[in-house]
């Protein structure tokens, strides 16, 4: 499967081991990534609130590289907030036959051209379940996560709106994350805040209340008795994971508890050794909570046995 893939800007930057992860999963499930390096970024969702054809503009000329990259299914990203924003901007250019004919008059100085219709979007957890399919992701996991108890967060864009997103019966994809889990030999965890936002958007407006948010969400999971957390967010994995220190003075308790990329959790069940995944670039060290040769408990073969906190 060849895709036009587009990382994010927070993947290259401030969390360098989901840019990394997706690198080294990518050829295990037969994913050749062809990386939009001139695409900007999306704009959160912030830019549009101020200057919409700015936004709708900035993204239109990302699906517009996409459009030109030979051979490939579909455009693929690693960012629910991404996902959100890149859908919202993919529906106004869809819908506005005119608007859009003004929006690549400006694409057009640059030898661009967005085409309606002709690019399909998803996330990287859609991908999984809609092109590679969960029988397939199973056939291929060689150390199956066996009494790893994972948390689903999904964030906010990534399930909101149902209609936008195109969450239906058919695609349920806001219980994708749990499928993968299971899929990949981990145990559900549900918890309060599994679909809520974590507090990342209002932290420089409201630091408090966004605090209060993540370790409200991370207490959830730890009552639940979670080993850790898996997101397809990368901004959601900076309040929970990077601010968790801060958040736990809102919490009246210890909070530790490893958040994961969902790459990272992947690439743990495809073989890889948690160094290469990155995971210990994490705030919270998940071989600090986890013994993960008990959580863990399916060797690999002859190419590696069970993961050991050792080394990490």
């Amino acid at each position: 499967m060849k895709v036009a893939y587009w990382p994010g800007c927070v993947s290259r930057g401030f969390t360098p081991e989901l840019h990394g992860s997706m690198a080294k999963v990518a050829p295990l499930l037969d994913i050749e990534l062809v990386e939009l390096d001139r695409a900007c970024c999306t704009g959160a969702g912030v830019i549009a609130e101020h200057n919409q054809e700015l936004a709708d503009t900035l993204n239109a000329r990302t699906f517009a590289l996409a459009q030109q990259v030979q051979g490939a299914d579909l455009m693929m990203n690693i960012c629910s907030t991404c996902q959100g924003a890149q859908t919202e901007c993919q529906e106004r250019l869809d819908a506005n036959a005119e608007y859009r004919e003004h929006v690549n008059g400006t694409l057009a100085k640059y030898d661009l051209r967005y085409e309606k219709d002709n690019l399909a979007n998803k996330n990287f957890l859609w991908v999984l379940v809609e092109e590679l399919g969960l029988d397939e992701l199973r056939s291929r996991v060689k150390r199956p996560l066996t009494d790893l108890k994972v948390g689903p967060f999904y964030g906010c864009y990534i399930v909101r709106p149902t209609d936008r997103l195109g969450i239906d019966d058919e695609k349920p994809r806001d219980t994708y994350l749990s499928l993968v889990i299971e899929a990949l030999g981990g145990t559900v965890i549900e918890y309060a805040g599994m679909q809520k936002c974590c507090g990342f958007p209002i932290i420089t407006m409201n630091k408090e209340a966004s605090l209060k948010q993540a370790a409200r969400h991370l207490g959830d999971a730890q009552d639940a008795d979670a080993d850790c957390l898996v997101t397809p967010c990368p901004l959601c994995h900076l309040n929970l994971d990077l601010q968790q220190p801060l958040a736990q003075r809102h919490a009246s308790r210890a909070l530790d508890m490893p958040v994961l990329h969902l790459p990272q959790l992947v690439g743990l069940a495809l073989g890889l050794d948690p160094k290469e995944l990155g995971f210990q670039r994490h705030v919270v060290k998940p071989a600090s909570v986890i013994d993960w040769s008990t959580s863990v408990v399916a060797g690999v073969g002859d190419e590696g046995g069970a993961v050991s906190a050792r080394g990490w």
